[in-house]
């Protein structure tokens, strides 16, 4: 279940599973609480949407004391629409440049760093080890649920960190519903040959266009891993239905924010990764 909370004037969501768990950190945050404007109304944690760069920073340092987590222990991957899983040694360098983090999904056990996903309609996945103290993050759209990236994070807790999958807990954030999700042929067929296709993927009023629910699409794949049913969290939000509350790529038509999503272990810090307009620069 999920239920909302308020950090200094932030709210944000969290997944009671995950919230049991006295080890991390987390939290699903909306679109309220900071200072940008117009489209960008009002925490917009992106530069690269067309908001004003120093309304972004105050974002972030909003966020940061709101959570008591200095902003340099933040990290953000490119998101590039792939299945690229970064793993984060508990200590030591992890990246050397930006392109380095050219991924969409994060594993690690180092602790007080915490993962970040950013989203204006694609689904965040949140995975934790209690046994283990591993922690995952997922940026899941259309592509890299096509590809079967939450799989394959599992699979790499499983074969990286000796994860079994009847003790992780997932957590799965607000994101564009089946209500509202249709997309064309390309994207259709990406899935069409799925073994539980039609568990997610439907015909839409409109020729050639199919309706995609791409929670259950991944809800499907943790399941398939072995995760039960019943230690899977979702939000049941849509984006694009509560554009109020989140920002929404498809609801407004492509000019929009996007909202944080962050996990963390909780402990004393490593290493920091500093955030400077978007880019992220390890440092010790």
């Amino acid at each position: 279940m999920f239920s909302w909370s308020n950090a200094k004037g932030i709210p944000y969501l969290q997944s009671s599973g995950l919230a049991a768990c006295g080890f991390l950190e987390h939290a699903f945050c909306a679109r309220k609480g900071g200072v940008s404007e117009d489209d960008y109304q009002s925490l917009n944690m992106s530069f690269r949407e067309g908001d004003e760069e120093f309304r972004v920073l105050q974002n972030w340092n909003k966020l940061a004391a709101a959570f008591g987590i200095p902003v340099e222990n933040f990290l953000v991957l490119n998101q590039v629409h792939r299945d690229g899983i970064l793993v984060i040694p508990s200590r030591g360098e992890y990246f050397t440049s930006r392109e380095d983090l050219n991924y969409d999904a994060i594993v690690t056990d180092r602790v007080h760093l915490a993962i970040c996903i950013k989203t204006a309609d694609c689904v965040p996945v949140f995975l934790a080890d209690p046994e283990n103290q591993v922690i995952a993050a997922v940026h899941a759209g259309w592509r890299g649920t096509a590809a079967g990236i939450t799989a394959k994070v599992v699979r790499l807790m499983q074969n990286q960190y000796g994860s079994r999958p009847v003790d992780l807990l997932a957590a799965i954030g607000p994101s564009i519903g089946r209500c509202c999700y249709e997309v064309d042929a390309p994207a259709a067929d990406a899935f069409r040959l799925h073994p539980d296709a039609k568990n997610f993927l439907f015909p839409s009023k409109r020729k050639d266009r199919w309706m995609l629910d791409l929670v259950q699409a991944n809800r499907g794949q943790l399941i398939d891993c072995g995760i039960p049913d019943a230690s899977i969290d979702a939000s049941g939000l849509c984006t694009v239905c509560r554009e109020d509350d989140f920002f929404s790529h498809r609801g407004s038509g492509g000019v929009t924010g996007r909202q944080i999503n962050f996990l963390m272990l909780k402990g004393d810090p490593i290493c920091k990764a500093l955030l400077l307009n978007d880019d992220l620069c390890h440092i010790h």
